[in-house]
């Protein structure tokens, strides 16, 4: 694992698509087409500027999953926004690399570096049906509140 980098936008973008379009045999939109919406632009658009943290699993010097927060305003906020002093989290890992607990290992270093950094909270959008909600629950995540089939989620690093 390694920090991302302002040059890792590329697969930024890539793991973006894959949180947003996580369900198998779903439509899934061109890249380009997706990335054009300013909702989910939000969250990768000019990586790395201050405030912007994120870690990329590689394989093989591949990249093949990334965890990254960035703080949103009010107003601008995307789905798990909580409030300006909330990093907002989006995590994905690859598929053939899930499973092994490298989705883990990425939120587990957010979180370490964000405690590092005296990050209070965390906070994260996901659907009721995705899977990874197991995982943000054993990392500490806790809802905190649900708007149709999405679920925002919150975990306390002040502990």
């Amino acid at each position: 694992m390694r920090s991302a980098r302002p040059e890792d936008i590329d697969f930024l973008q890539k793991a973006l698509y894959e949180a947003a379009f996580w369900r198998p045999g779903g439509r899934r939109p061109a890249l380009a087409e997706a990335l054009a919406k300013p909702e989910l632009a939000l969250y990768v658009e000019g990586f790395g500027r201050q405030g912007d943290f994120g870690l990329i699993a590689e394989v093989d010097h591949d990249p093949v999953g990334a965890a990254w927060w960035r703080h949103m305003r009010a107003g601008e906020g995307g789905y798990g926004f909580v409030d300006e002093a909330t990093p907002e989290v989006s995590i994905a890992v690859l598929e053939g690399h899930r499973g092994g607990g490298l989705g883990a290992a990425l939120l587990e270093g957010l979180m370490r570096e964000g405690h590092g950094q005296g990050v209070a909270q965390l906070g994260l959008s996901v659907e009721r049906d995705n899977p990874s909600i197991a995982l943000y629950e054993r990392a500490g995540f806790r809802s905190v509140e649900s708007e149709g089939e999405a679920v925002t989620m919150v975990v306390d690093l002040a502990a």
